[in-house]
Parts: structure tokens; sequence; C-alpha cells
């Protein structure tokens, strides 16, 4: 049987139950029956304790292969773009290009070749997310490095997480998960 760690289930699940409120509270508000207005900090919090939990669980896989890392990252990438299909279509004026997922699964895929690293992960992450706060300040001309941090002019989607600064968070998640749950206690 798998070993189940309670702190980051407990925390998985608390972040689900917010992040199904705020879903729903946004759908609400966007179709224009009530107006919920939860405000960006709410949406972000949710996001960060998602993409800090991936970091640490990833630390916790038994097959640490890259092979591994690979299939669940794309995986995972894979439904991500599917989000974007349904989007499209629904909602032309905000699909979502680089969302949550597409992010996760490319995180899933970089993070492989942070895990033997401690004190590191947790400086890059630090320097990824002031890089990346400071990159959401330009727009350019083109959408090329929009999976990066850098959004075009005029840009809008529901769901934006490019690599800088999220990927810094999960390098945090990384250390934590390093440094709190060597190897998988």
């Amino acid at each position: 049987m798998k070993k189940r760690f309670w702190e980051i289930d407990a925390l998985r699940g608390f972040a689900i139950i917010n992040m199904i409120f705020f879903n729903y509270s946004f759908a609400l508000s966007y179709l224009g029956i009530i107006n919920l207005d939860l405000g960006l900090e709410y949406a972000v919090a949710i996001a960060s304790t998602f993409i800090f939990l991936s970091g640490i669980s990833m630390t916790l896989m038994k097959d640490r292969t890259f092979k591994r890392f690979l299939a669940r990252g794309l995986g995972v990438f894979s439904w991500g773009l599917l989000i974007t299909a349904i989007t499209f279509f629904a909602f032309p004026e905000a699909f979502i290009v680089f969302g949550i997922l597409h992010f996760i699964g490319i995180s899933i895929i970089m993070g492989y070749f942070f895990l033997k690293f401690d004190n590191i992960n947790l400086v890059l992450g630090a320097v990824l997310l002031v890089l990346g706060l400071y990159l959401q300040t330009f727009r350019v001309d083109f959408p090329w490095l929009l999976w990066l941090g850098l959004a075009p002019v005029g840009f809008y989607t529901f769901d934006y997480f490019p690599l800088l600064p999220w990927f810094g968070v999960t390098l945090t998640g990384i250390y934590i998960g390093n440094m709190y749950y060597k190897g998988g206690k």
C-alpha cells in the first residue's frame, strides 16, 4: 500500500474545495447570475497551493525516472490542450492558451532535472519568482513567449500560468519536499 501524508492530502483537499468554490463563483458572475467577485488574490493563493504541492509530490514519487515524469507531464499537458480546445469554441474572446494544466504538465517534466538539488532550488525559485513578477509589467507585440511570461498587448484569458514566475513556486515545493520528506518519509 502506498504511504500517504495526511498533511499533504489535507492541504490538497482544502485547495480542491477552494478551487471548486472559486470556479463556481466565477461562472455565476460571468453568466450574470450573481456577482461574487472573490478577487485575483484568492485565485492566486489557490493556484500557488496546487503548484507548490506538485513540487512536493515530485519528490515523493517512487518511480523517479525521466520516462515516468515525461509520461505524467505529457498526460497533464494533454488535459490542458483539451481545455484549450473547449474554451476556444466556448469563449473565443478569452480562451485558455497556457493555463495551469499546461504549466503543471511542463513543470513536471522540467522538475525531474531539479530533484537532486536542495538549497539551489530555494534560491533559484526566489529568483524566478522575482524575474517573473518583473516580466509581468511588460507587454510585447508577439505571442511567441507567452508560455515564458511575456504576454502580448491586449492579451486576455481566463487562466494564465507562464513558467515565470510559477516555476519558482514549483522549485520551492521541490525544496520543501527534499528537506522534509527525504526518502519519501
